[in-house]
């Protein structure tokens, strides 16, 4: 008698809201570096660093070559948002509605682990990858930067770093705010490619240049300070251009560039609000 008292009382602990998220977080890292995601992404990156190197160190561009500022611009102001987008792309774009194709949130439900636990965890396990990627690449900039212009590194490669970690926070909230509104991982992942590559730069333009209204409320117009921090002095918020065609006929083109103090708020407004939007239709939906 004493001893069933002493088995019913060992009853397993239901992990709470930090360890699930823990485990989680856990084993969708693991999950990220036994699969081709993360190797195919840093290859990506790699590739990037050793063409520019390769073409740096062969033909000695003076756009590059001119200062460390402008070298820092041209490498990292260039390309680290195009990595971010397919971080946001390889980690994000699937990672809530592969849970509803693959049928494992089935399983998850059955489980007596918060949702919220599940989203949050995907997400921080999402986001530490990605930021691997952008500090190995990141890693490869510096030496080569060391290399031409000694440790010299401006202090706005260092702003812009931390600007990129605000974007990636903002874009990969917006991914998974789309894969938690499909079921299938193929959808999710083809709309967040449509956005970030074609339809956020092509509305912007749209809106700035045709129509002569700032885009502020479109992502990709916020990431511009992460390249226009390395500008000095900053880019005026307005630029206006005339172009004379000829016969008196006069082209008026009006280009608008965030404030660092704008495109804070912006990043930080799409991070906030699509990951909440993203967890709310997560913790509705249902798995069927």
């Amino acid at each position: 008698m004493e001893t069933m008292n002493v088995d019913i009382n060992q009853e397993k602990k239901i992990p709470g809201s930090l360890d699930q998220l823990f485990i989680i977080t856990k084993y969708e890292l693991l999950n990220y570096f036994r699969s081709r995601r993360f190797l195919i992404l840093l290859i990506i990156g790699l590739i990037i660093d050793l063409l520019l190197t390769g073409i740096i160190g062969y033909y000695r561009p003076q756009s590059f070559l001119s200062s460390s500022l402008s070298f820092y611009s041209g490498w990292v102001g260039n390309s680290i948002t195009f990595i971010i987008i397919l971080s946001a792309i390889f980690f994000g774009g699937d990672s809530i509605s592969g849970e509803f194709q693959n049928k494992t949130g089935f399983f998850i439900a059955s489980r007596p682990i918060r949702r919220s636990s599940i989203y949050t965890g995907k997400w921080i396990a999402s986001f530490i990858a990605s930021f691997l990627i952008i500090i190995i690449f990141l890693a490869i900039t510096i030496a080569n930067g060391v290399y031409y212009f000694g440790a010299s590194v401006p202090y706005q490669l260092w702003d812009a770093l931390a600007f990129s970690i605000l974007y990636l926070a903002a874009v990969l909230g917006f991914a998974f705010f789309f894969s938690s509104l499909f079921k299938s991982s193929a959808y999710s992942i083809i709309v967040t490619v449509i956005l970030f590559l074609f339809a956020f730069t092509l509305i912007q333009f749209i809106v700035s240049s045709l129509v002569g209204i700032e885009p502020w409320f479109i992502i990709t117009y916020a990431s511009g300070i992460i390249s226009n921090i390395f500008t000095v002095p900053f880019p005026p918020h307005v630029v206006t251009t005339v172009t004379h065609l000829g016969h008196g006929r006069t082209l008026t083109t009006t280009t608008y560039n965030a404030t660092i103090s704008e495109g804070l708020i912006i990043m930080a407004g799409y991070f906030i609000i699509s990951t909440l939007l993203g967890l709310f239709v997560f913790e509705k939906r249902e798995f069927n």
